[in-house]
């Protein structure tokens, strides 16, 4: 009796075991599909936005085409992150656009003009475009790169909410019904960055338009 009780202890802990060893497999194929592999297919997406955006532009930038959820629509520079940091941002907030780049709320306004240009992003996964949105502070400039020209914005607040926050991508961030008077942003990710109980939004405010000919920001040379 205490033999047969003994072989099947050694069966259990066999099997036990190998579950616990596909658990560890499983568990890294989906580390490294998320850290990895979500961002290689990012970046090939953003490859393709950029070089669509800009050979469309060159075509003919005052040529109005309706977006589709995933297209390209513009491209945001953000020094403060990276002297290199440049984003397509595509049109949409739904699950697969979002995993192309950050993506405009459709309802919201284009940039440059009166209301407010509202953006999601990832903080992590997925080329994490927002990974480092803690660091704006009042004062920091967002560049947009339009199909129509240049568009500087300031940095002039920052504020951690709960999802439920939507009021702050309103036509006018935090006070839904008002009539917008100004041009503004508001960019949105997940706060914390592995987490999803709370939203970091940062809100800025129109301050120079370029023409494409007048070219580039001198801070983005």
């Amino acid at each position: 009796m205490p033999r047969r009780f003994g072989t099947t202890a050694i069966t259990c802990l066999r099997v036990l075991a190998e579950l616990l060893l596909t658990l560890g497999v499983l568990l890294g194929a989906l580390a490294f599909y998320l850290l990895v592999w979500t961002n290689v297919q990012t970046a090939a997406a953003q490859e393709e936005l950029l070089s669509e955006f800009r050979e469309r532009r060159s075509d003919d930038p005052t040529r109005a085409v309706a977006p589709k959820p995933g297209d390209g629509l513009n491209v945001l520079h953000i020094p403060r992150l990276g002297k290199d940091w440049e984003w397509v941002v595509v049109e949409g907030v739904d699950t697969d656009s979002l995993n192309r780049g950050p993506g405009h709320f459709p309802a919201s306004a284009l940039p440059g003009a009166i209301g407010n240009y509202a953006v999601a992003g990832h903080r992590a996964t997925h080329g994490e475009p927002f990974a480092d949105l803690d660091q704006l502070a009042e004062g920091d400039k967002v560049y947009v790169e339009a199909a129509d020209g240049w568009f500087t914005y300031r940095v002039t607040w920052t504020r951690i909410t709960s999802p439920s926050a939507v009021e702050l991508i309103a036509p006018v961030p935090g006070k839904p019904g008002t009539e917008p008077e100004v041009a503004m942003m508001t960019l949105v990710t997940c706060h914390p960055r592995w987490g999803s109980s709370e939203r970091l939004i940062v809100g800025a405010q129109l301050i120079e338009r370029r023409t494409l000919a007048a070219g580039a920001p001198k801070e983005l040379d």
